[in-house]
């Protein structure tokens, strides 16, 4: 990848950010540049939705493949009908349950809408982010952003603006830094377009959540999936490509937490033997019992949001010391653990023990 811009950092408040760099950074997006910016889930990589170079200098710096749809991010609930047509009246409701929040939801895309934002297909994922910086670039672009996560292809997510400088530095124009995100893996992507509604990758929003408003809702068999299948269409970003991968192998070990202890232990004495330096991704319950390997604890059992929050930050600083092997423990698949699993396998390509 070419490191040719001079990319510009700016520090910006993340609940009252300068209208003046909010301003410069609009005018890079109107003119067809590329700006990573902050929401509430991860940083994004964006660019006007409706320009088609600027998403395709877009995929190129990114790397990502021509068939992964973008999620298109708007400021304003009337945009949805310029975006889509047939709005079903429960994307209505949805929207405002859920809006301004961590959840995308799938359309009938308009004719304004380019093909290759939408990954070529003929439907659209649109969210309205929570936070502050993300709103006020998109007022001030005067034009929805397309924005997958600021990462390289396949790599740990962005939640802090230096995952963004360590992958894009002098190569995007701009990077807003608010600090980092407060949820930490991406968006619920919700496809309304088949009945019942379908989740095609769980995250912010939950499936209980969802299943509140909708009474009737179904998780794609990719979002719950413990080994690689075959998808033909791809309607959501996460679904077919490995995605959030460390450069570390990746073994995760799924089941009841005193097992999952137990296996792990087994598994750091024969790696440690073969001479690999192995990293534990722990929880706070359980992080004292290991006693070998660089041993991180990623949050709280008994609250799965610090878990989602490092999740991504934790698999890069494994990376940034050089961890060869990490081994990570699984946890429930309730709320926001569906979210959590769902990352943490695709990262391992599906190296997955489960013990019982």
């Amino acid at each position: 990848m070419k490191r040719d811009l001079k990319t510009i950092v700016f520090k910006v408040n993340p609940e009252n950010p300068d209208e003046e760099k909010i301003n410069v950074a609009a005018e890079v997006i109107r003119r067809g540049g590329i700006v990573a910016f902050p929401t509430e889930t991860v940083y994004g990589l964006g660019v006007d939705a409706l320009n088609k170079e600027a998403v395709k200098r877009m995929y190129e710096v990114k790397g990502r493949p021509p068939d992964n749809p973008t999620i298109v991010h708007i400021a304003e609930f009337n945009d949805v009908y310029r975006l889509a047509v047939d709005v079903p009246e429960v994307a209505e409701e949805l929207m405002k349950r859920f809006w301004p929040g961590p959840l995308t939801i799938v359309l009938k895309a308009s004719n304004i809408v380019p093909r290759v934002t939408t990954g070529g297909l003929e439907t659209v994922g649109i969210r309205m982010p929570k936070h502050n910086v993300a709103l006020a670039l998109i007022k001030a672009s005067k034009t929805p952003i397309a924005a997958p996560s600021a990462n390289i292809a396949g790599k740990p997510s962005p939640t802090t603006a230096q995952h963004v400088i360590q992958d894009f530095y002098g190569s995007i124009d701009v990077i807003l830094d608010a600090g980092p995100t407060k949820i930490g893996v991406e968006s619920t992507v919700l496809d309304l377009t088949t009945k019942p509604p379908q989740i095609l990758r769980p995250g912010g929003v939950t499936y209980e959540e969802l299943k509140e408003v909708l009474g009737d809702v179904i998780i794609h068999k990719a979002a719950k999936a413990k080994e690689n299948i075959p998808i033909d269409e791809v309607k959501s970003p996460g679904m077919k490509y490995r995605h959030y991968a460390p450069k570390a192998e990746l073994i995760v070990v799924e089941g009841e937490t005193n097992k999952i202890i137990e296996e792990i232990k087994k598994l750091i004495n024969e790696y440690s033997k073969m001479g690999r330096k192995v990293g534990v991704m722990a929880t706070d319950e359980t992080v004292k019992n290991y006693e070998m390997g660089i041993v991180k604890s990623v949050g709280s059992r008994s609250d799965l949001s610090t878990i989602a929050r490092n999740l991504f930050r934790t698999l890069r600083e494994f990376d940034d010391e050089g961890v060869e092997l990490i081994l990570a423990e699984g946890v429930p698949e309730e709320g926001l653990g569906l979210a959590i699993m769902n990352r943490l396998r695709k990262a391992s390509g599906y190296k997955v023990i489960h013990v019982s």
